[in-house]
């Protein structure tokens, strides 16, 4: 894997997190991610005017998606009602890089290098030391449940695309119909709150939407990577996301624990390491 691509992924972590802390700190997550939702929606309009259609082959993995998706988004809303940041971000992206690993074997028959599979192992281990404390006393069995789901969601929907971007020969038009169809979450988030729209002030809007661009620029960089790189492998690196939640939730939000997080990136950066120099 090169450095390009590594530096590709770990932009994308960073995006990632930044938008998660949005919605964590919404007045009204569930309106939030719909504006979310929406931002990503009104930008893949934009772009499916001037793009070409993608392959056909690639149309079902992105209505998967999208299905897939739409859990993804209930999920983390109710994973965020329930626990912090520090606590819900980790779990949820912990689960992802070993389900993405195994799918990604058994859909495609991709295999990582025993190098690999450690620096995951390295990973997962080190999302669990930064906030151990955190999921034994603070996290709360609901919490913890939504937020594994969140994760098996996103296992989901990143092998569906990590395969359908391949097919697509274009992987720009791929990701513009993606972020497009984001609409129907906008939709459904907007009837059920249709009654109250208008009391939400301009800045909650544009925090919303702008918080949809970056989630749309996040998951675009990803997307260009599973081009170049093996699905678990880019799954992996996409988690160092946990170190910028740790520092946004530790600098912005007052939870976590200095020395126990350095420690965590440390042992990221170690299994992050492992990953591009066996690819």
């Amino acid at each position: 894997m090169s450095s390009s691509v590594i530096a590709i992924i770990l932009s994308a972590a960073m995006l990632h997190a930044i938008w998660n802390a949005i919605v964590k700190t919404a007045a009204d997550r569930t309106v939030t991610l719909g504006l979310v939702a929406l931002g990503q929606a009104i930008a893949g309009a934009i772009m499916i005017l001037v793009l070409p259609i993608p392959s056909l082959e690639s149309f079902p993995y992105i209505l998967v998606s999208t299905f897939i998706h739409f859990g993804y988004f209930y999920m983390l809303g109710k994973a965020y009602q329930h626990g912090d940041l520090s606590v819900v971000y980790p779990v949820a992206r912990g689960v992802a890089p070993v389900l993405v690993s195994v799918g990604a074997f058994l859909l495609i028959g991709e295999v990582l290098p025993l190098q690999a599979w450690i620096g995951i192992a390295i990973i997962v281990m080190a999302i669990q030391l930064s906030n151990w404390r955190a999921l034994r006393e603070g996290g709360g069995r609901a919490a913890f449940i939504y937020a594994f789901g969140t994760g098996v969601c996103i296992s989901g929907y990143s092998v569906a695309d990590g395969i359908g971007v391949r097919l697509s020969d274009n992987t720009l038009s791929y990701w513009a119909w993606g972020a497009f169809l984001h609409v129907i979450v906008a939709i459904f988030v907007g009837v059920r709150r249709r009654r109250s729209l208008h009391t939400y002030p301009l800045s909650t809007w544009l925090v919303g939407l702008c918080g949809g661009v970056v989630a749309m620029s996040a998951y675009g960089l990803v997307l260009y990577a599973k081009n170049f790189a093996p699905l678990g492998a880019v799954s992996a690196l996409r988690e160092t996301s946990v170190i910028f939640a740790a520092l946004i939730s530790f600098i912005f939000l007052g939870e976590g624990n200095r020395f126990r997080r350095l420690c965590a990136a440390m042992m990221m950066a170690t299994g992050v390491g492992l990953i591009g120099i066996s690819l």
